[in-house]
């Protein structure tokens, strides 16, 4: 029997997977999800970036 993968949901921390992306390979919390996006929070030291992301360019981390 195959496992489905776990949805992400708000409060997730999820990992960027699209070479294409600035922010590939990064990691952040998601904070909502509206439709096929959802708003990812970035903190790194002194900045905090908040970027809407297609849900399929995100793995659970």
């Amino acid at each position: 029997m195959a496992s489905a993968a776990a949805p992400i949901l708000p409060g997730a921390t999820v990992t960027v997977q699209d070479v294409t992306s600035i922010y590939n390979g990064y990691t952040g919390f998601v904070q909502r999800i509206s439709g096929d996006r959802a708003a990812v929070l970035f903190e790194g030291g002194n900045w905090d970036k908040l970027v809407t992301m297609r849900l399929k360019d995100l793995q659970p981390a």
